[in-house]
């Protein structure tokens, strides 16, 4: 009997999680990310947070894709700025910004299928030399308020989509209706990224670059909005299509809906 092909595994990093007796810290990640990629035909893995570049490289060397989720905020620093007083800043974790931030630059660099997620898309943005608002309700005055109260699955304010975009392409819309979990955003543009999606306000909601086989990001939470949601069910499949394609496995679902 032929063994099946392999599915296609992507890595997810995980977020700290701090001490409580008698627990030491550890890490964490909410279920519906591996949930999301699991339907649409990959093997998630949760990525720890290691202190240690070699391990990390190996363990990166095994995945066929990397699933960049939301979380904390980037440290300004880490875009060449101190934290403003009056801006709102937390979440922020040293050991988790340097994981991401290498993580993305040697996907950027090998061509390795990338996804971005809410703070994910703001992870790609800083590691390819953006910056960051480091709190829209201060920096980008008349902003929707895009961190919203209701339920993560609310659908709160629309987004447009370049057509012409691989963003578009894998949403299969050139507008939606999304979530918003979030008070941070791309700012200034790092080279080689190419804004593709905007809120009413102007905000980018999602980012995609230029002469790479799939790194593309959004600022909302489509795993959150999976299955019931087509654009988001069609983002992951796409998102493990190319993964799969890296790896040369047609037999995927994901790939096989795309082709």
């Amino acid at each position: 009997m032929t063994e099946p092909a392999r599915r296609p595994l992507i890595g997810i990093t995980t977020g700290p999680l701090p001490p409580r007796p008698p627990y030491t810290a550890g890490w964490r990640q909410n279920r519906a990310y591996a949930q999301a990629v699991a339907a649409a035909g990959g093997l998630p893995v949760l990525l720890p947070l290691l202190d240690d570049p070699d391990t990390l490289r190996a363990l990166y060397a095994c995945l066929d894709g990397l699933l960049l989720p939301g979380g904390g905020d980037v440290d300004p620093a880490r875009y060449g700025q101190r934290v403003r007083p009056e801006c709102h800043v937390d979440g922020v974790d040293v050991l988790l910004d340097e994981v991401e931030l290498r993580l993305a630059r040697w996907a950027l660099d090998d061509g390795r299928p990338l996804l971005g997620i809410c703070r994910g898309q703001q992870v790609l943005n800083v590691a390819a030399g953006g910056t960051l608002y480091q709190d829209l309700a201060i920096e980008a005055p008349g902003s929707l308020t895009h961190r919203q109260p209701d339920a993560r699955t609310e659908l709160v304010h629309a987004v447009a989509v370049a057509a012409s975009s691989r963003l578009g392409a894998a949403l299969g819309a050139p507008a939606l209706r999304v979530n918003s979990i979030h008070h941070q955003a791309v700012a200034r543009l790092a080279p080689g990224l190419r804004a593709v999606a905007w809120a009413p306000d102007g905000i980018v909601e999602g980012v995609e670059v230029a002469h790479h086989p799939f790194a593309l990001a959004v600022q909302f939470h489509p795993e959150e909005l999976v299955p019931g949601h087509e654009p988001s069910a069609r983002l992951f499949r796409a998102f493990v299509a190319a993964a799969a394609a890296r790896l040369g496995n047609s037999d995927t679902p994901g790939l096989r809906s795309l082709q």
